[in-house]
């Protein structure tokens, strides 16, 4: 799939996120929009899978960390053919296959996620199984940046530099927003390069909403050897509709019906 081909798909993701989330009453717009241009790398382009086989044992792994914003991660393995994309619609209804954080029900989720700061623990036991089972598939894993102050997540961190996982690649969503303001407010994270540099980490920073910056990352952190990489993805909180982008407020709020309309008119027009 090529560049143009990739940004008309994150725009369609983006799409599907309002309307389930409006549908559901509930949910988090903000991170899962910023995050969309990531998966829709990953999962349309960079990620070895086969959505008619999810547990193919030489699949690439995706974990969101971050799990409460898997409105995004639903909406690619929907695109993908992992499930019904009529199961959008039902997302957070009792019953439902599509929870408020991702679980193991889900075809193309191998671990639960939505307790923060977990998330590179698990990839790293993801990547050490693939060694242990002489498996070349890679492994990434999408963490929040108001996440990283989690302290479990600076253990992971020093234990992916210890065992040289280079199959591993983590990303930061670096939108500069949590659900109690801005990150730099909450609890300051920077500078965040020379931290992961300092942890024995290979660190990459780009444009998170760059198609072509995030491949090139990709491709660059699939050819690093002898230790991991982290690709810290400048982002913009609730991107591509107006009154959500960089508003706290949209970490956990769906949109209602009337600022629904009026974002998907803003993600359709001129596309």
């Amino acid at each position: 799939m090529e560049i143009k081909q990739l940004e008309a798909k994150a725009k369609k993701m983006r799409r599907d996120v309002i309307q389930m989330l409006e549908k559901a009453g509930s949910g988090h717009p903000g991170g899962s929009l910023s995050s969309t241009e990531i998966l829709t790398c990953l999962f349309f382009k960079v990620m070895r899978h086969n959505p008619q086989d999810p547990k193919w044992p030489d699949r690439d792994r995706f974990h969101l960390s971050k799990g409460h914003c898997c409105p995004i991660w639903y909406a690619v393995l929907a695109e993908c053919g992992y499930f019904p994309k009529e199961e959008l619609s039902r997302l957070r209804k009792l019953g439902a296959l599509l929870q408020g954080h991702p679980d193991v029900h889900v075809p193309g989720i191998d671990v639960a996620s939505g307790s923060l700061g977990q998330g590179l623990s698990v990839t790293l036991g993801m990547a050490l199984s693939g060694r242990i089972d002489k498996r070349d598939y890679r492994v990434y894993c999408l963490l929040g940046d108001g996440e990283i102050q989690e302290g479990n997540v600076w253990e992971a961190a020093m234990a992916c530099a210890h065992f040289r996982t280079d199959s591993l690649c983590a990303v930061i969503d670096h939108n500069g927003f949590q659900i109690d303001g801005r990150v730099q407010d909450v609890m300051a994270i920077e500078p965040l390069a020379d931290k992961w540099k300092a942890f024995g980490w290979h660190v990459i920073s780009v444009d998170g909403h760059n198609i072509a910056q995030l491949l090139a990352a990709f491709e660059e952190a699939r050819s690093t050897k002898g230790k991991p990489t982290v690709i810290i993805a400048k982002t913009i909180k609730g991107k591509d509709v107006s009154f959500m982008e960089n508003v706290a407020d949209f970490h956990g709020r769906a949109p209602t019906k009337e600022e629904a309309v009026i974002a998907l008119k803003e993600l359709s027009d001129g596309k």
